[in-house]
């Protein structure tokens, strides 16, 4: 059975092990880089930052009682949407449902938040991320993604949130409300106004 877990910033040392563990494994599948979260990278205050964004959802999948995935919802440029960044399953639990349980997490929070669109970045080769995105009802845009250390740009991915998602608020799953304020009160959703530092 897979587990949630909501991280706050006093959980730093999880999403350090998760985050250096995913930018170890996939290096072309993130905009950051493990040499930016390691040397003077690598401090509990900035482990902390990242996971105190204001209004982000920072959560883990549990698998068999060990930490087994990442994601993170944090809010748009624009209140009427959310991002879906820093997703990583690890390699032992690949297969096994965990990539799916995230990104519904964090489509349940951007609900919650009354979010109409949820978009993400995805790197060009990554094939079965891109795969996973489309299976969750994510398409590709045309919008310019950040360019990647690669020298290729990230491919934009959205995913419109229907009047039938938004209905459906039955999506307290475990009353997850971490990082977002009920409907009634979206201040935990506000637009951020900066870029998220190593998403």
């Amino acid at each position: 059975m897979i587990e949630t877990r909501i991280l706050t910033a006093d959980d730093w040392r999880t999403w350090r092990e998760l985050r250096l563990a995913a930018l170890t494994e996939a290096p072309d599948a993130f905009g950051a880089r493990l040499a930016d979260w390691q040397g003077d990278g690598d401090r509990e205050e900035r482990w902390r930052a990242r996971l105190a964004i204001p209004g982000s959802h920072n959560i883990t999948a549990v698998l068999d009682g060990r930490p087994a995935g990442m994601v993170s919802g944090v809010p748009g440029p624009r209140g009427d949407t959310a991002e879906l960044i820093s997703l990583w399953v690890g390699p032992e639990a690949r297969g096994r449902g965990v990539g799916d349980h995230l990104i519904q997490e964090v489509e349940r929070w951007a609900l919650r938040c009354g979010v109409g669109v949820l978009r993400l970045a995805v790197a060009p080769g990554n094939t079965h991320a891109g795969a996973l995105y489309r299976r969750h009802g994510f398409a590709a845009t045309d919008e310019p993604g950040d360019e990647m250390a690669s020298g290729e740009r990230e491919i934009i991915m959205v995913k419109y949130l229907t009047a039938e998602d938004r209905t459906a608020r039955d999506v307290t799953a475990g009353d997850l409300s971490g990082g977002c304020a009920p409907p009634a009160d979206s201040a935990g959703c506000a637009p951020r106004a900066d870029p998220v530092p190593g998403g």
